[in-house]
């Protein structure tokens, strides 16, 4: 049993999970997860730089992490950086601010690696479940990029785009500063056009339709999931392997896409930082069931996250 620590950084969140691994068994038992809103990729894909504000979020969260991992005496940790570090041109400054507060380097990983991760990490406990056909595809609709997966027991082609929620949001729905509230028909048609040239672009490497089963990971998916089954609050436990049918998906967002601020805002199981960026990951999830033509999405709570600890481990 190894004791390990894993960061994952993305475009909007940055998230720690210490856990005891168990190779032998397959096992990971959580002993703290937790995520952050500290949108790190504000402005990146305008300015091609992390912006002061965004780093000193995103600061404040990892002192918060190394007194969690410190506490917990978490033998290894990785901190793995995605899409919005890999983008800016100022990384170097993000580099050493991580290096000074948590003494490890943040690794810039490729989208491949990502990809990779995010597989293991949604993956290795369906291996049991007989009842969910392969081939898998895993999709993780992340703040800046989207990681197309297919695989069996190991990973067989896989694909990084452009396209995340944050990154739709700042591209196509916010005027004068503000997200347009709630987005016009061209905006949403804009933000449909990106997401189809994206998908072409990765089934010229990912065989998209050859799978039978359609994981979905990280908060957008999890959010529809919570929304779809009306929960009173957020609850981890109801949403991981939850399936959520092409209807529900179509219907909520279509609402996410048409509501104000104030009705997302209102949304029990909605955390303060998707209010504004669901309805573009809402729509990434919809045009790859589309696509794909699934039935339903599979949702997982377990994810890149849980791929970088098996990494450690």
């Amino acid at each position: 049993m190894t004791r390990v620590a894993a960061v994952d950084c993305g475009t909007n969140s940055i998230r720690l999970l210490v856990a005891d691994a168990d190779p032998t068994t397959g096992e990971l038992t959580d002993l703290d997860r937790r995520m952050t809103i500290v949108r790190l990729g504000q402005g990146v894909d305008r300015t091609g730089r992390l912006a002061p504000e965004a780093l000193q979020r995103t600061f404040a969260a990892c002192r918060e992490y190394a007194g969690i991992i410190k506490e917990h005496g978490a033998e290894r940790l990785r901190f793995v950086a995605t899409s919005a570090s890999r983008d800016a041109e100022n990384r170097d400054e993000f580099v050493r601010g991580v290096l000074d507060i948590l003494g490890v380097e943040p690794e810039v990983i490729s989208g491949d690696q990502e990809a990779e991760f995010s597989f293991t990490g949604a993956t290795k406990e369906l291996a049991g479940r007989d009842h969910l056909p392969k081939p898998y595809l895993v999709v993780d609709i992340g703040g800046g990029s989207t990681e197309f997966v297919v695989g069996d027991d190991h990973v067989r082609a896989a694909r990084s785009v452009d396209i995340g929620c944050v990154r739709l949001t700042e591209r196509h729905l916010v005027r004068d500063g503000a997200v347009s509230d709630p987005p016009t028909e061209e905006q949403i048609a804009a933000m449909r056009t990106d997401i189809e040239a994206a998908l072409d672009l990765a089934e010229e490497t990912v065989p998209l339709r050859e799978a039978r089963t359609l994981v979905g990971l990280a908060g957008s998916v999890t959010t529809v999931s919570a929304i779809a089954q009306e929960l009173p609050e957020y609850d981890s436990e109801a949403i991981h392997h939850s399936r959520v049918s092409y209807e529900r998906v179509r219907e909520i967002t279509e609402w996410l896409l048409r509501s104000t601020h104030a009705e997302r805002a209102a949304v029990p199981s909605m955390h303060p930082g998707r209010v504004d960026v669901i309805g573009a990951g809402a729509l990434v999830l919809l045009s790859i069931m589309e696509r794909i033509g699934a039935e339903e999405v599979v949702v997982s709570e377990h994810d890149i996250l849980d791929g970088i600890a098996w990494s450690v481990a």
